[in-house]
């Protein structure tokens, strides 16, 4: 069997768009890259990695532009939207996706460690929006999109600090939304169950990788972003708040 999921043929459904996508070094950021490039979108990669990011972009089909930097510092999304607006005229499409992930018992874990991904997954987020949604505003057009987790649908006991980190961003991207009524800007959150990337500790291409996905409980980064590019093309009057995303097989 093959790891690679069914997909449609690029169409060009994000021709014209411009988006800017944190954590794009790897992962499900790099299959948003990917997958919007190939419909025509022109993209900000964002990553802490300018090494990375630059092999992503280019392996890109379309135009990027890449920033190096930690989302946890608000400058490196105001330099992310400045180079959108500089380079390409304007900003349509945010994917706050960059984040870490911390497990275990909550007594064992390191204080610096859950400062940091507090920082990341949840301040970050927050400053990469804050830092484009008056430009989506003026436009009064575009989409927020947080890449969230089914750890922020509900508790899970193994991932105390990773949880409370993503019902932040659920509780975030409601409020924003009733926010956001009346200026034509959308926002929504994507909520994977298990990812076979990187975060899990899987590189592309492991093994063990087409083992999960052929026992359906793993999904593909690839399979996350289609998810995705089906909420950015729904019609301007249809808003998908929430999309949970889970291997059939994922028993939680």
């Amino acid at each position: 069997m093959t790891t690679t999921p069914e997909t449609t043929p690029a169409t060009g459904r994000l021709e014209g768009r411009v988006a800017l996508i944190t954590g794009a070094s790897s992962g499900i950021g790099r299959s948003y890259a990917q997958a919007m490039s190939a419909e025509g979108a022109r993209l900000v990669l964002v990553g802490r990695s300018e090494e990375r990011l630059r092999r992503v972009a280019d392996g890109l089909p379309g135009e990027a532009r890449i920033v190096a930097g930690d989302v946890a510092h608000p400058q490196t999304s105001e330099e992310a939207v400045r180079v959108a607006l500089a380079d390409f005229g304007r900003l349509d499409d945010v994917l706050a996706n960059a984040g870490l992930y911390t497990g275990g018992d909550f007594v064992d874990t390191d204080p610096l460690a859950i400062e940091q991904l507090v920082s990341v997954n949840v301040f970050g987020a927050m400053a990469t929006v804050r830092a484009a949604l008056p430009h989506l505003i003026a436009a009064g057009t575009g989409d927020v999109l947080v890449t969230s987790s089914v750890s922020g649908h509900q508790d899970i006991h193994w991932e105390p600090v990773y949880s409370a980190t993503k019902h932040a961003m659920q509780s975030f991207v409601h409020t924003l939304r009733r926010q956001l009524v009346g200026t034509g800007v959308r926002a929504g959150a994507v909520a994977p169950g298990v990812v076979l990337n990187e975060l899990w500790g899987f590189a592309e291409g492991a093994d063990g990788v087409e083992q999960k996905v052929g026992d359906r409980t793993g999904i593909l980064s690839d399979d996350v972003a289609d998810a995705v590019l089906y909420m950015l093309t729904r019609p301007r009057h249809v808003t998908i708040r929430d999309l949970v995303i889970l291997p059939t097989d994922q028993e939680i």
